[in-house]
């Protein structure tokens, strides 16, 4: 699932799992034992993933990771499905992280077995073990993804929800006229996002962070506007000042 901030992906990854586990929207997967989310971060490696030797009291003792202990489960109750989802899947090299286990999550190599570096062993990927990835394509930080990812995954786009079905009714509910005019600033600002040749609509400003709020005040709105909507802008129009002052009159003259 890959999309700008703020549009919701890691929701839209556990609804896809509690549909698929014939769970109900507000059911919890806190616990089950079919559904495991970590996120890859800078320092995340094979031996934290896979395997690896871990400092103990007397020296080093190989412990097992995250995803080879959640394999070894799918494995042992093959008319189960099991689902693990990666967040911020593009900020770590997957080859550094899976290791001689790249191969084995491609749909075609499921089952089979490779030798794993550790312990010399036969490991496979079993075919009820789903992995949705999530990435955030707005990161200037991150490079563009290699294609080890992209020939081992489907690619799905989130985009921003302003316009849906859900969004229009909690915007009705509120009736605020304040922060109809907002939203639809918002849109504007996001058609220019998705027009300009230097960003496009993966920088566009997600739903999500105008959701969730229990009542509609002034205060949260242009707590929104100032401490996430213009920060962010200030990273995409980092060299364009004047596109910054223009936005930030046009937000800031909804109030």
């Amino acid at each position: 699932l890959q999309g700008p901030p703020g549009t919701g992906k890691t929701r839209e990854a556990k609804r896809i799992v509690k549909a698929l586990l014939g769970l109900g929207e507000n059911d919890s997967l806190e616990g089950n034992e079919q559904f495991k989310l970590i996120q890859f971060h800078p320092s995340y490696s094979y031996e934290d993933f896979v395997m690896g030797y871990k400092p103990v009291e007397k020296g080093f003792e190989l412990k097992y990771g995250i995803f080879y202990n959640f394999c070894q489960k799918a494995t042992k109750n093959p008319d189960k499905d099991y689902f693990f989802i990666i967040d911020e899947i593009n900020r770590r090299n997957l080859s550094k992280i899976f290791g001689e286990l790249l191969m084995l999550i491609e749909a075609d190599y499921r089952d089979e077995k490779a030798t794993l570096a550790y312990t010399g062993s036969d490991f496979s990927v079993p075919k009820n073990l789903h992995i949705i990835g999530m990435m955030n394509i707005a990161d200037r930080s991150l490079a563009m993804i290699d294609y080890v990812l992209r020939r081992r995954f489907s690619f799905f786009d989130i985009e921003t929800a302003f316009d849906s079905e859900g969004f229009s009714n909690y915007q009705k509910e509120f009736s605020n006229n304040t922060f109809d005019k907002l939203i639809e600033k918002i849109k504007k600002l996001n058609e220019a996002i998705t027009q300009d040749q230097s960003l496009g609509k993966g920088f566009c400003i997600g739903h999500s962070y105008f959701c969730n709020a229990e009542e509609c005040t002034v205060e949260w709105m242009k707590d929104i506007v100032e401490f996430d909507i213009l920060p962010m802008l200030s990273e995409y129009l980092f060299d364009d000042e004047s596109k910054l002052n223009e936005w930030k009159n046009i937000l800031d003259g909804v109030f």
